[in-house]
């Protein structure tokens, strides 16, 4: 099976031009086929604050009303997004900007109201790995910007490490997939205050350990139970790194 790496950036890397040049360079000299997944949110806040239109945020989600849709539509799936693929393109990477609704590459449903009404935020249901699979074998590079469809002509904002998940899951079958979580540290730490305390790798009974003993905490429990269960579904390796080391020789492993 031929390699594809899918890498998921934050909105902090690609909204500020020094660190996106860095990442683009990184990313262009990635070898064999690739996917990039972008965030955005740093720049949703700030066109939203322009426009008059409160940021509502609930445990680092965004809640999404029918404005904060129309910002974040505008921001994700165009000027973040073109910008990528501009750029890429003149890097000499054939970029393709895509949301969940083009070519319905990516279909969710709403998320249910519980304790918390996330508004127009979706849950994903289906990746179509077909249909992005003949794209990459084209020598097209998917840019994959943070929004899906409901299949009722509705757009719902969508988790950026979730799309990067379920687009590496539906991959597996036609590639040996890595996926490549950036953020700001140099991987999984044995102790947050030590950044070289990184734990080389992770298996299933290794993070059931590490729970248990208060190495892995907080929003990294998440992060990890999303890379083991891509593992699960046919992903090869899931790496967590630093945006400056997306070559897949630094950070923590994760596989089965």
């Amino acid at each position: 099976m031929q390699k594809l790496t899918v890498i998921k950036v934050g909105g902090k890397i690609v909204e500020d031009e020094s660190t996106l040049a860095s990442l683009l360079r990184d990313f262009s000299a990635v070898e064999g086929y690739k996917v990039l997944v972008h965030g955005g949110g740093r720049s949703a806040t700030k066109v939203a604050a322009q426009l008059g239109i409160e940021s509502r945020m609930v445990g680092g989600r965004r809640i999404t009303d029918a404005d904060m849709l129309r910002v974040v539509t505008m921001v994700y799936g165009g000027l973040v997004n073109k910008n990528i693929v501009a750029r890429l393109q003149a890097c000499g990477i054939n970029a393709l900007g895509l949301t969940g609704a083009d070519m319905n590459v990516m279909s969710s449903h709403k998320r249910p109201a519980k304790e918390v009404d996330y508004g127009f935020v979706g849950d994903v249901d289906k990746c179509d790995g077909g249909m992005l699979a003949k794209l990459i074998a084209e020598g097209v590079v998917p840019v994959m910007a943070p929004l899906t469809h409901d299949g009722n002509g509705c757009l719902l904002n969508t988790n950026a490490d979730t799309i990067a998940g379920e687009t590496a899951k539906a991959l597996a079958p036609y590639f040996d997939v890595t996926l490549v979580y950036c953020f700001e540290k140099a991987g999984v730490l044995r102790d947050e205050n030590d950044d070289d305390s990184i734990i080389p790798h992770i298996g299933e009974s290794d993070f059931t350990r590490l729970v248990d003993e208060g190495v892995i905490q907080g929003g990294m429990i998440p992060k990890i139970e999303n890379a083991l269960s891509a593992v699960r579904a046919g992903v090869k390796r899931v790496i967590i790194t630093k945006a400056d080391a997306i070559d897949g020789c630094h950070g923590t492993v994760i596989t089965k």
